[in-house]
């Protein structure tokens, strides 16, 4: 479960490093496609608010019932998945407006987007630095064991990433791969 954490940030990544470019092309008054930054926020909305985030929370919630941890600690990581949650949706919908041909000033898209990519970052940093590491030293085989019994996913397959791509990422998938 934790390698499939893992690959999953590194996914995540990538798509963020994505975004960022994205960013930047929007700074210089570029042309960018709305449509695979669009793509790339209904990826993130549907399967992290699906698996990876429930994933995450299931063994995060397993673990603090073993071990004592400060309440600040402790309500992070949730609350962290609910506002990324949030900030998710909140983009997902302009760049609706967007594909719409409302008008949206360009500073209000770039500071949706950056503010998005430095959040969603910043969890990520928190999750490989601080909260994969300790859970990873904490919990036994047998821990590990009973986590994937209680996780009900286990036929899932990633979408974007994994070995059967969804036609309706075929395209960001292709782009991906393009490097």
């Amino acid at each position: 479960m934790l390698a499939i954490i893992r690959n999953d940030h590194a996914n995540i990544n990538q798509l963020l490093s994505i975004l960022r470019k994205k960013i930047i092309r929007l700074e210089q008054d570029e042309k960018i496609d709305y449509r695979l930054i669009k793509a790339m926020i209904t990826y993130l909305r549907e399967y992290s608010d699906k698996y990876h985030h429930p994933m995450e929370d299931l063994i995060y919630e397993y673990y603090l019932k073993y071990r004592v941890v400060p309440d600040e600690v402790a309500n992070r990581l949730s609350r962290e998945h609910k506002l990324i949650s949030k900030a998710t949706i909140e983009l997902d919908e302009l760049l609706d407006m967007i594909l719409l041909d409302a008008i949206v000033p360009k500073e209000h898209c770039i500071k949706k987007l950056n503010d998005f990519v430095k959040f969603q970052s910043a969890h990520l940093a928190y999750e490989e630095q601080e909260v994969l590491p300790a859970i990873k030293e904490s919990l036994s085989p047998d821990d590990w064991s009973t986590l994937q019994q209680q996780w009900l996913h286990d036929e899932y397959s990633d979408p974007l990433f994994g070995d059967t791509i969804s036609d309706q990422y075929r395209e960001l998938a292709d782009r991906i791969n393009q490097g």
